[in-house]
């Protein structure tokens, strides 16, 4: 069609000048963002092509998409936003961990994610982005392959899995290399997009209606293979509930042998009529989980055996609950086993207490031994204690004791968040401990009061939940249960009998004004008198926005011990590198003088 369209003669006839451009089709949500004089000046999606949504405080919190250009020009740039695999990963295991619906794939997760009102949220969410259409007047380059050259020597992400240069059996190649090797991409894409190089080229083919005929995009055919359901078993997990998982005859699908995959809920089971016995088709969804698409009732031979879930729990026999009107099924003992284990992993983790050398072999030996039956129990344990555990000499006690006394300490966010409240995840905990600061001023004894608080609010006012940003009825109820249930309501007045006495969030953090509002703080090497967690929390407590990586957006850097590249990349861009002492001056409100 290309050669027809410029008068060129048919293959396998040479065709001189006629090359392409093959990039990586990104399965994303296509985005337009204008710079003049090389700053950001607004972001939108591209809608129907001419009309679409204005997003820029939610592009401006993603890391990739730089406020400034490296050259002060006015230009159009467009491109896809999308959500890492290991991000969707991470935010559908959080999901079915509280019960919540799991996204679909991390296109339309991405898509969610920007367009959210709060660009905190969409902040949350680790988005990225490619770059691979500049309109400048008049235009820099001549060719598609020269432009994306361009747009990465102005400072925008520009993906690297691209060839210039190609005649048409070398498009068919990439396409050919692409359809296995996307598998190991640690982003989505779907096909590949072949352009013709030269722009001259591109308008004398011109287009139909808005599509170009200069380029095409090919679709990769998902992979699907098929297997056996050997067996659908359900998994008791930290809040309780029940997922029924599909134990499969193991099988090679993108990448990846396959033996599991989660079926997430009964009624997701009976929608699909996946059976044990069932032959079923199966992918990745994403490319990352693994997802049964279907069974294949055609190859039933009357053997197969319909799921259901059991009455009872399968590790402690508590009968399971199922609220009305949720997908739900769950075990409601709080001392079930399957649960406690995993509620002390929560709670002794990263996103918790983060109580380094408490790990799951620790942790089945304090619990098989009784010396951990509440979650204030880790605070009463002495080196005795650890001593006495299977391979435990008196310097590995000696080390996790002391871990233990540094996380009496951590901040109330923290803590809340290491309850493992169901429906409550670290963004909500921070909020809900943002709101108690509020109702409940900081001073003597303040955990206790913090849980007595919480307490009567659940069992008198549980409205006054929705306080809180963010939350809405159903983690208005989650919450009125927790600090209403004897079981679990007086989980923070046991920690504070047992010493742990939590950092307050400083009230600019609560009021969303502080020394920090506004700014983009990255913590690199090593600072004495902070952990990199409790460093970033200190930013996010002073109204700021801590950062994994170093750009223009960048407005400090905290360099202590080892800094390496971080540091190296800051000074390359000028932006002001503080020591730990000018780090807690502008923590304080006091300057920023560099170290």
């Amino acid at each position: 069609r290309v050669r027809r369209g410029l008068g060129l003669p048919p293959a396998p006839e040479p065709a001189p000048g006629l090359r392409y451009a093959a990039e990586l089709k990104i399965d994303g949500l296509a985005v337009s963002l204008t710079y003049e004089r090389g700053r950001l000046v607004q972001g939108a999606t591209r809608g129907d092509g001419t009309t679409g949504e204005d997003v820029t405080p939610n592009l401006r919190t993603i890391e990739a998409i730089p406020d400034r250009l490296t050259e002060p020009v006015t230009a159009d740039v467009r491109g896809e936003v999308f959500m890492p695999k290991s991000e969707f990963a991470r935010i559908n295991a959080e999901r079915e961990e509280l019960g919540l619906p799991l996204y679909a794939n991390p296109r339309n997760s991405g898509a969610g994610s920007l367009r959210q009102k709060d660009p905190a949220v969409t902040a949350s969410r680790l988005l990225s982005a490619w770059f691979y259409q500049l309109l400048e007047e008049p235009p820099a380059v001549d060719r598609q392959s020269a432009a994306l050259d361009r747009l990465a020597r102005l400072g925008l992400p520009v993906n690297s899995d691209r060839e210039p240069g190609l005649d048409i059996e070398g498009v068919m190649a990439f396409t050919e290399r692409w359809r296995e090797a996307r598998h190991d991409l640690p982003y989505e894409t779907d096909g590949v997009v072949v352009k013709v190089d030269r722009f001259d080229h591109q308008q004398r083919l011109g287009m139909v209606s808005r599509a170009p005929r200069w380029a095409i995009a090919y679709k990769f055919p998902p992979e699907q293979v098929e297997t056996v359901v050997e067996d659908i078993v359900p998994y008791v997990g930290r809040t309780g509930t029940l997922t029924p998982v599909a134990h499969l005859r193991p099988v090679k699908v993108a990448g990846s042998t396959v033996a599991r995959a989660t079926l997430h809920n009964l009624d997701e089971v009976r929608r699909k009529d996946i059976r044990v016995g069932d032959t079923v088709v199966l992918q990745k969804a994403g490319d990352v989980i693994p997802e049964v698409v279907r069974s294949l009732a055609d190859r039933r031979t009357g053997g197969e055996q319909a799921f259901e879930m059991p009455a009872a729990c399968p590790v402690c026999g508590t009968s399971i609950v199922r609220d009305e009107g949720t997908v739900r099924h769950y075990c409601p003992n709080p001392s079930c086993p399957a649960r406690v284990g995993q509620e002390f992993a929560h709670f002794a983790g990263r996103g918790g207490m983060d109580i380094e050398g408490a790990g799951w072999k620790v942790l089945v030996q304090l619990i098989q031994r009784g010396m951990l039956k509440r979650r204030g129990d880790f605070y009463r344990l002495t080196i005795q204690d650890l001593e006495s555990l299977d391979r435990f000499a008196r310097k590995s006690a000696e080390n996790l004791y002391e871990a233990i006394q540094r996380s009496r300490r951590r901040p109330l966010g923290r803590v809340l968040n290491a309850l493992g409240i169901p429906q409550v995840g670290e963004t909500t905990a921070i909020d809900l401990a943002r709101w108690a600061t509020v109702n409940v001023p900081p001073g003597d004894d303040w955990l206790r009061r913090v849980s007595a608080f919480l307490r009567e609010i659940a069992t008198a006012a549980s409205e006054r939940f929705e306080e809180v940003e963010g939350v809405g009825p159903t983690v208005t109820g989650s919450l009125a249960r927790f600090f209403s249930d004897p079981a679990t309501a007086d989980v923070l007045e046991d920690l504070a009998d047992a010493g742990v006495e939590p950092e307050a969030p400083a009230l600019a953090a609560a009021t969303g004004e502080g020394p920090l509002t506004g700014k983009t703080v990255v913590v690199t090497g090593t600072l004495p008198g902070f952990s990199r967690q409790e460093a970033e929390e200190a930013v996010r407590a002073a109204g700021g926005k801590p950062a994994a990586s170093v750009s223009r957006k960048t407005d400090y850097v905290v360099a202590g011990e080892g800094a390496g590249s971080k540091l190296a990349k800051a000074q390359e861009l000028g932006i002001p590198v503080l020591d730990e002492d000018g780090f807690r001056r502008l923590l304080a409100g006091k300057g920023s003088e560099g170290g």
